[in-house]
């Protein structure tokens, strides 16, 4: 590890982009220092805060210093600055192969997965309102394109950039986590087997079971 000393990592367990950001230092084997942090507490974040995020959003990095946001930013960091397994592929097609999968479930897997369907399905009930159907319908639509272009890209590889797991399976599997949770999700995520196969394979790693969200240990 650097001489920086153990990073500080803020943001909330139950966040899908903490999470993903926490599995690479633990996938790194890092030790590191989560400070809970809940956006959506009632007047927002305290205004310490948006001095590590003027756009008000989680995870934020601190190591040493050095202070850093946006989840592809840290996780790449993460990799770079500390030994140990490598998260990105040393070719130049693979690594972009590994932005545009990073890319595609920030711009278009994110929201359908997680919001339009957990969040409608799952913590809408858990919160005591009904859920948006449209929207769900529409959520599920949307992840259909995701979920196929990641089985496409995945193939018959162990993960979804070749044969050793990289930044690409550490930001998907919190995405995919909260969307089996629902029930159409799971589903959906059963009619694609080679997809299938690489979440039971991925979800297996001892990162996963010690980042998981409360709502999979229920």
């Amino acid at each position: 590890m650097t001489d920086a000393g153990a990073p500080i990592l803020y943001g909330a367990s139950y966040s899908v982009y903490t999470r993903i950001a926490r599995l690479a230092l633990e996938e790194k084997g890092v030790p590191y220092r989560l400070v809970e942090t809940d956006i959506f507490a009632a007047g927002g974040p305290t205004p310490g805060y948006l001095q590590r995020h003027p756009f008000a959003r989680i995870p934020a990095l601190d190591h040493g210093g050095f202070a850093l946001y946006e989840t592809a930013a840290i996780t790449r960091y993460v990799d770079e600055a500390f030994p140990g397994l490598p998260l990105q592929p040393n070719t130049a097609s693979a690594r972009a192969r590994m932005t545009q999968i990073v890319s595609l479930l920030d711009s278009y897997g994110y929201r359908a997965m997680v919001w339009d369907v957990y969040v409608e399905r799952i913590s809408a009930v858990e919160e005591g309102r009904v859920s948006d159907e449209a929207r769900i319908a529409s959520g599920l639509a949307r992840s259909a394109i995701v979920l196929g272009e990641l089985e496409k890209m995945l193939d018959t590889q162990t993960f979804l950039v070749g044969e050793a797991i990289t930044l690409a399976d550490l930001h998907a599997a919190p995405m995919i986590a909260y969307f089996r949770l629902a029930p159409e999700g799971a589903q959906a995520l059963s009619g694609h087997t080679e997809l299938a196969a690489w979440w039971e394979r991925t979800n297996a790693r001892p990162s996963l079971r010690r980042t998981a969200f409360a709502r999979e240990r229920k």
